[in-house]
């Protein structure tokens, strides 16, 4: 059983801001399967499904973002999930230019208050990770504000297309194993190219 959860904020205010590109992400997996992310267990909405061949539980915890390690604590336990293997968390990276993608296996929050308190929950770094880009192309200069606030129209196509390539990460992950999806995704980062 592989565990994916996306990380956001719950309530309609927030659906489609950066910082709920985790939850957009969940989303486009279950819609991609004709599913729904609607049950309730360890303070997270959940959906069972299958993924390349494998079982996963698709998790959005209602904690709001900054306590999502108490309810990804309670997920990993309740599922019995070994934290270093079958666990994906995906989230947004302001760090990273709108559109792009960079998968780790291991590494510091880097200042992202949602994987800071899941690193904090489960005690350890090693946490495969996917993170999106949100950067816009100027610079702002409120990055609280930035992240709470609707993408614009001119964004949805691009944000349309990085859900798409987060979707097939997650796929790749699971079949081929997480160094080809790092070979895949970052690659076409570190020349300076937007992955999607």
């Amino acid at each position: 059983m592989k565990l994916i959860v996306g990380l956001g904020n719950p309530g309609i205010e927030y659906q489609f801001t950066p910082h709920n590109l985790g939850f957009l992400t969940i989303d486009r997996l279950a819609n991609d399967r004709g599913i729904e992310i609607r049950n309730r267990q360890c303070r997270a909405l959940t959906a069972r499904t299958e993924i390349a061949g494998t079982p996963v539980v698709l998790a959005k915890p209602e904690t709001y973002m900054n306590l999502s390690g108490l309810s990804v604590r309670e997920l990993v336990a309740e599922h019995q999930v070994d934290v270093t293997t079958d666990l994906i968390v995906i989230y947004d990276e302001l760090d990273l230019p709108l559109g792009s993608i960079r998968i780790r296996q291991r590494g510091s929050s880097a200042g992202h208050n949602g994987m800071e308190s899941i690193l904090g929950a489960l005690g350890t770094s090693e946490i495969l990770r996917i993170r999106l880009g949100i950067a816009p192309d100027r610079k702002v200069s409120d990055g609280v504000k930035y992240v709470l606030t609707p993408f614009r129209r001119a964004q949805e196509k691009v944000v349309d297309e990085l859900l798409d390539a987060a979707a097939q990460a997650v796929e790749v992950i699971l079949k081929d194993g997480p160094a080809a999806a790092m070979n895949k995704f970052n690659r076409k980062l570190e020349n300076g190219e937007q992955s999607v």
